[in-house]
C-alpha cells in the first residue's frame, strides 16, 4: 500500500549497531536540509567494550538516499522539471542512490540566476573507502604520498544538471580548449561563452598568445562559489611565475570577465558583419548550457540565428567557434533531428547557413560524465581545417613552443597531448549513424553509388558537416591530403 499521510519509521540492531529511519512527508518543503539534524542526532559512536580503547572506535557512518514520491510534471500547475534540481541528474543518479561511500553535501545555494549543488562522492566501484581513509594517515604508504588520487570526487551540479568533476575536470577542459587553440597558427583574443566556474579560462591563459581572452558569464555568483568550494578550478598557480599571469586565474591581466547575456554581447556587438563594435575573436569557446536542456535559454542558444550569426561574425577571417554540444548518441539513437538533440541538429545546419565552411565533432570518454561528451569545432576558413589533421609528433611541437610552462619546467597539461589530438581526428561512429539515418538520406551513405559519382565529380563538395567522408576519406589518405581534398573536390579521394 501507499502511505498518504507524512510519517517517519524506525528500525533498529542493537548488537550490530544500527539504524535505519524512513522519512516521508506530503509536504512541499525539502528534506535534504535536515540531514545535519539526522546526522547529529543519530550518529552517535558505539559504546566501547571491556577494555577497548576509544580511539579505536569507527566514526559511525551513514547511507542515504533521498526520492521524490507522487506525481509532478502534468499534474501540479506550473510545475517545471528543469527548475527542480531534485528531479534532474542531482536527484536520479546522485541523491536517489544508496550506493556511494561518502555523500556529502559541500553547498548548496540559489544566485540570481539559478541553483547550485556541490557534492562530495565516493562511488565504490571506482575508488576504496580503504585506500582513502589510508591516504589521510601519515605512515609514508603510497596512498598517504598520493593522496589527491584517493580521495572523494567534488561535483558541480546547476540546476540539477551535472557541470564538472574533479576527476574529470583535466579531460573535459584540456579536450574543450586545446584541440582549436593549437590548430589556430595564433590565437590572441579569445571569447569564452559561460564557463563560470574558471576551469576553461584556466586552460586558455596556458597559451602564450593569448593577450586577451573574455569570459562572458551570466552568473557572477556561480564564479564566487566556484572560488570558494571549487578552488583547483581557477587555480592558475602553475604558470603564475609568468609574466602577466596570476595565483587567481580572474586576477591574471589578460582576463576581462563581462558578466552579463553572452546572446545580447554577441548580438549588440557583432550582428552586423559590416557594423561591429568590438574587435573580432581568434577562438570563441562556448561552455554552456547542454543542446539537450529543456528550458527556452538553451534552445536560444543552439537556434537563434541572429546569435548564431553574430558568432560567426564576431571571428577573425580564420577563427575558430568551439561548442559543448552534449553527450555522444548511442549506436541505436534515432537521428538527432528527430530525437531529444533536434537542437544540436538545428544548430550544425544553421553554422552551415552562416556561412562556417567545416564542421567537425570529437568525443572524449574521461569527463566523468554519465555519458561519454561531444565538442563541435566549427572552421570559417576550410584552409584553416589542415592545422588539424597534423600528426601527434607536429602536435606535440606545437605545444612545446605554445603552452606556458610551470616553474620546474614541466608542461602545465595533465590531460591533453598530440597522441589525444589524434584521436579527435575522425568523429564517432555513432554520429556517422545517427547522420544517416536522417528523414532524407544523405547522399554519402551509400558508399557504393556515392563512389562512383567522386570520381565523376558529380558530389557537392559544399556541405559543411559530413562524418561519413571523414571516417571512410582518411582510412585511405594521409589527414593533410585529406583536408586539401576536403576544400576542393574529390575526385582524387580514394573511398574504401
Amino acid at each position: 500500500g501507499v502511505l498518504l499521510e507524512s510519517h517517519v519509521a524506525f528500525h533498529t540492531w542493537p548488537k550490530e549497531g544500527v539504524i535505519t529511519m524512513d522519512l516521508f512527508t506530503c509536504g512541499g518543503n525539502p528534506l535534504i536540509p535536515v540531514l545535519d539534524s539526522i546526522i547529529n542526532l543519530f550518529g552517535v559512536p558505539r559504546v566501547p567494550t571491556l577494555g577497548e580503547p576509544e580511539q579505536d572506535i569507527p566514526e559511525p557512518t551513514m547511507l542515504w538516499s533521498h526520492k521524490l514520491r507522487g506525481f509532478r510534471e502534468g499534474f501540479a500547475p506550473g510545475y517545471d522539471r528543469g527548475r527542480n534540481p531534485l528531479d534532474q541528474d542531482l536527484g536520479r543518479y546522485v541523491l536517489g542512490k544508496l550506493d556511494f561511500d561518502v555523500k556529502e553535501k559541500i553547498v548548496s545555494a540559489k544566485t540570481a540566476f539559478q541553483n547550485v549543488d556541490v557534492y562530495d562522492l565516493m562511488n565504490p566501484a571506482e575508488r576504496s573507502m580503504d585506500s582513502y581513509r589510508k591516504s589521510l594517515s601519515d605512515d609514508d604508504s603510497f596512498e598517504s604520498s598520493h593522496a589527491e588520487q584517493f580521495g572523494p570526487d567534488r561535483v558541480l551540479f546547476l540546476d540539477g544538471v551535472i557541470q564538472s568533476t574533479l576527476y574529470g575536470d583535466a579531460p573535459y577542459h584540456e579536450s574543450i580548449v586545446h584541440p582549436a587553440m593549437i590548430t589556430h597558427p595564433n590565437p590572441k583574443r579569445v571569447a569564452i561563452i559561460g564557463g563560470g566556474e574558471g576551469a576553461t579560462l584556466r586552460e586558455v591563459l596556458k597559451h602564450n598568445t593569448v593577450e586577451e581572452a573574455a569570459m562572458i558569464e551570466i552568473d557572477e555568483g556561480v564564479v564566487q562559489l566556484s572560488k570558494e568550494h571549487l578552488p583547483q578550478w581557477q587555480d592558475c598557480s602553475c604558470i603564475a611565475h609568468h609574466k602577466q599571469a596570476a595565483e587567481w586565474c580572474f586576477d591574471d591581466e589578460r582576463v576581462k570577465a563581462k558578466f552579463e547575456d553572452a546572446m545580447a554581447y554577441f548580438i549588440n556587438n557583432f550582428s552586423r558583419d559590416m557594423d561591429q563594435n568590438e574587435a573580432a575573436y581568434d577562438i570563441i569557446i562556448m561552455d554552456a548550457l547542454d543542446p539537450n536542456d529543456d528550458i527556452e535559454f538553451a534552445v536560444e542558444l543552439y537556434t537563434s540565428d541572429i546569435y548564431i550569426q553574430s558568432l560567426y561574425n564576431a571571428l577573425t577571417d580564420n577563427g575558430i567557434l568551439v561548442v559543448q554540444v552534449g553527450e555522444v548518441p548511442k549506436q541505436s539513437s534515432p537521428a538527432d533531428e528527430t530525437g531529444r538533440f533536434a537542437n544540436r541538429s538545428e544548430m550544425q545546419a544553421k553554422l552551415a547557413q552562416a556561412g562556417f565552411q567545416s564542421l567537425h565533432i570529437y568525443e572524449e570518454a574521461h569527463s566523468k560524465f554519465l555519458a561519454p561528451w561531444s565538442t563541435l569545432v566549427a572552421f570559417k576558413d576550410i584552409e584553416a581545417r589542415e592545422n588539424w589533421y597534423r600528426n601527434s609528433a607536429e602536435i606535440e611541437l606545437q605545444l612545446q613552443r605554445r603552452i606556458l610552462r610551470t616553474k620546474s619546467g614541466s608542461t602545465s597539461l595533465r590531460y591533453f597531448d598530440g597522441a589525444t589530438m589524434s584521436s579527435y581526428q575522425i568523429p564517432p561512429s555513432a554520429f556517422q549513424d545517427v547522420h544517416c539515418r536522417q528523414e532524407e538520406t544523405p547522399e554519402d551513405c551509400n558508399k557504393t553509388e556515392w563512389s562512383s559519382k567522386v570520381f565523376a565529380g558529380e558530389t557537392n563538395n559544399k556541405v559543411a558537416y559530413n562524418p561519413v567522408a571523414e571516417r571512410h576519406i582518411r582510412d585511405s589518405l594521409h589527414s593533410r591530403e585529406y583536408a586539401i581534398h576536403n576544400m576542393g573536390g574529390w575526385k582524387e579521394s580514394l573511398l574504401n
